[in-house]
């Protein structure tokens, strides 16, 4: 009976000492999947390019586009909003790895754009929760003429383009 008794009892702090590692062993599980780094958010944008050549025609450009702060992939490219511009321009896929790109386009039509507009939407993914932010440097815009032209460069994220996270 006494074995029987000391086994019992042996059972019993067993099985205590168990609980106790068990519920010990909970808050550090809980700190470590709460401790363990999440996945950044990441969302889809678009940004627009626009060159502005006042009133001379514009048939010709070529901009460079640095990322500056943020996480940002470029991950596509499409055209502008004028008819001369509406194919996707060309661009140098080897710096889209440097966080910046160089595109370029020109139409030797009669039909071209005035003043402000569209030439090119990058398609980017924003890995993070820093604001990106961008660099334009407009290399050369020509007009139908052929003559250099004085244009400027702006480029602003796409209004609607705020995209889901995933």
């Amino acid at each position: 009976m006494n074995r029987v008794l000391a086994m019992l009892a042996a059972v019993l702090v067993l099985g205590a000492t168990l609980r106790s590692q068990i519920s010990d062993s909970k808050p550090e599980a809980e700190s470590r999947a709460q401790a363990a780094p999440q996945p950044a958010p990441v969302r889809f944008a678009a940004v627009d390019m626009f060159v502005d050549s006042g009133e001379q025609p514009l048939a010709a450009y070529q901009f460079e586009l640095k990322v500056t702060a943020g996480e940002v992939a470029l991950v596509g490219v499409e055209g502008g909003e004028h008819r001369a511009f509406q194919a996707p321009p060309y661009y140098d896929p080897r710096a889209l790895a440097q966080q910046r790109i160089v595109v370029a386009a020109l139409d030797a039509g009669s039909d071209l754009p005035h003043g402000k507009t569209r030439v090119a939407r990058l398609m980017v993914r924003v890995s993070g929760t820093q604001t990106p932010a961008y660099e334009a440097t407009l290399v050369v815009a020509a007009s139908d003429e052929a003559k250099p032209s004085p244009a400027t460069i702006s480029v602003s994220e796409a209004p609607g383009s705020e995209g889901a996270e995933r």
